[in-house]
């Protein structure tokens, strides 16, 4: 998957200067009253000259731990997919770095390819996370002091798209998840479906975050929303 694909939108609504290099750290947000401890890592713009660095079965061209170039950055958060890692958009997240931008992905506890044990509590915990996330990298982050808190985006892909529409202000609808699965056959392709059917239905609201002010969501599931549902959307979104 190409991270030019996915550009556009991002690169209009929060206008970012140019850097020489990706930067990179790891990262590791506590755990607290709305959910365990996060980990994760962030990309931002770095003076110093880039080299490889293998991480399980991918390699990234950063200079690790490299001190941050820059100020008022504006701020990316990614969402993957089911079953995915915060490294699963590293070049999306060295493109944009590359252009100015702190970029900031996280693995969902829950629902990584280790542990997939709490996929339908993913549909409210993920949206937290990400708010978390903001939270952390707002406050706590070595890039703290160096993101513009007004010029936050998202990227989010397939469970991590729907993920975006929830924090821009969409709230699940639980009759339409139940209809959208019913469409499907038996056994379900979308892991989600089972627990749909048995109506395991988590209780607690979903988390939006106003902070975001573009996002980009490729492949969301949308069939856990109707367009009363998404009506409170309002920011720029490339879909």
């Amino acid at each position: 998957m190409h991270a030019s694909k996915y550009l556009a939108a991002i690169a209009v609504c929060l206008t970012a200067t140019f850097a020489q290099a990706a930067g990179f750290r790891l990262l590791d947000v506590p755990a607290d009253a709305d959910g365990p401890a996060l980990k994760g890592a962030m990309w931002y713009p770095c003076t110093q000259p880039p080299g490889e660095i293998a991480l399980g079965r991918y390699t990234l061209l950063v200079a690790r731990d490299c001190p941050i170039s820059g100020e008022r950055l504006p701020l990316v958060v990614v969402s993957p997919g089911n079953r995915g890692s915060f490294l699963n958009f590293y070049d999306l997240a060295e493109t944009l770095t590359d252009a100015g931008f702190v970029v900031a992905a996280i693995n969902h506890p829950g629902d990584t390819t280790i542990d997939n044990s709490r996929f339908l509590w993913d549909f409210v915990e993920r949206p937290t996370d990400i708010k978390r996330l903001i939270d952390f990298m707002l406050g706590a982050s070595p890039a703290m002091s160096k993101i513009d808190p007004e010029r936050i985006g998202f990227f989010g892909y397939s469970q991590g798209g729907y993920t975006g529409l929830v924090l821009l202000g969409a709230d699940l609808d639980w009759a339409a998840a139940t209809e959208y699965c019913q469409r499907l056959q038996s056994p379900y392709p979308y892991p989600g479906c089972e627990q749909v059917h048995r109506k395991e239905f988590p209780t607690q609201p979903v988390a939006h975050d106003p902070r975001i002010k573009a996002a980009v969501i490729a492949d969301p599931h949308s069939g856990f929303f109707t367009a009363a549902s998404l009506a409170a959307v309002k920011a720029p979104v490339q879909l």
